[in-house]
C-alpha cells in the first residue's frame, strides 16, 4: 500500500544501489572485513526497509550483487535488478532503466536514494519526497553538504552525477534542497559517519551488529 502523504500527488519508482557487501565500506576503519561486510547488509537492509515501509515495497527497484539483501527485498515484493558492476551511477542508471518509463502512468516520479542511510525513517523520506514533488528535479546533499543523498525527477529519470562533489553537479539541473531531515542527510562512509548515524538512532540490523561487536556506542575507534 503506497503510504505517501496527501500533499505529495507522485507515484515514486525509487531506486536504491546496493554493492555487494563483501566489497563495501573499505573506509570503514576499526574493524574485521566480515564485520565490515554484515554492517554494511545490515545498513542496506535498514534503509530499505524504511523505504520499503514508506512506499511500499513494489515501489523500489534494487540494483545489487548481493545476495542476502537480493533476497530479503525480493521477499519483500521489491523489483531486484544485478548490479552492471561498472560503479554507482551505472547502478542507478540500471535501476532506473529498470523503472520502464515508457510504461508508467501520469504522475509518476523516479527517485534515487543511497542505500547507506541507517538512521533513516519512513517517515523522513516521505516528507523528503512531498517536498521535492514541488520541483521538476532536486537534489538533497549528504550531511556535508558536498554529496548527493536523494535524487528525484517528476519529468523524466533523472541523470546520476554521483560521487564526490555530486550535489553541485546534479544542481546544474535540480533544486538543490537542503532540508532538515538529518537521518536521510546522514550517509555513512567512515567511522566518525557511523557514530552521527548512531546518534540519530540506527535501524534494528545496523544496531544489532554493532552491539553484537562490542560496539555499543556506535563507535568503530
Amino acid at each position: 500500500m503506497r503510504t505517501t502523504p496527501d500533499d505529495d500527488p507522485v507515484r515514486w519508482r525509487l531506486v536504491v544501489p546496493v554493492k555487494d557487501a563483501r566489497r563495501a565500506k573499505s573506509r570503514l576503519r576499526g574493524t574485521s572485513p566480515a564485520v565490515r561486510a554484515a554492517l554494511a547488509r545490515a545498513m542496506a537492509l535498514d534503509t530499505l526497509e524504511a523505504a520499503a515501509t514508506a512506499l511500499g515495497a513494489g515501489s523500489l527497484v534494487v540494483v545489487t550483487s548481493d545476495d542476502p539483501v537480493g533476497a530479503t527485498v525480493r521477499s519483500w515484493g521489491a523489483t531486484v535488478l544485478t548490479d552492471p558492476g561498472r560503479g554507482l551511477n551505472e547502478a542507478v542508471r540500471a535501476g532506473l532503466a529498470g523503472c520502464a518509463p515508457g510504461q508508467v502512468e501520469p504522475g509518476t516520479g523516479w527517485a534515487a536514494l543511497l542505500g547507506d542511510l541507517p538512521a533513516l525513517r519512513p517517515r523522513d523520506l516521505l516528507t523528503a519526497l512531498a517536498v521535492c514533488a514541488r520541483h521538476p528535479s532536486a537534489v538533497v546533499p549528504d550531511a556535508a553538504g558536498s554529496g548527493t543523498t536523494l535524487l528525484t525527477s517528476t519529468r523524466r529519470p533523472p541523470t546520476p552525477r554521483f560521487g564526490p562533489g555530486s550535489a553541485a553537479r546534479h544542481a546544474q539541473d535540480a533544486a538543490l534542497l537542503a532540508l532538515q531531515l538529518p537521518r536521510l542527510r546522514q550517509d555513512v562512509d567512515v567511522a566518525a559517519d557511523l557514530a552521527r548515524a548512531w546518534a540519530l538512532g540506527v535501524g534494528a540490523r545496523t544496531r544489532g551488529v554493532l552491539r553484537g561487536i562490542g560496539r555499543g556506542d556506535g563507535r568503530l575507534q
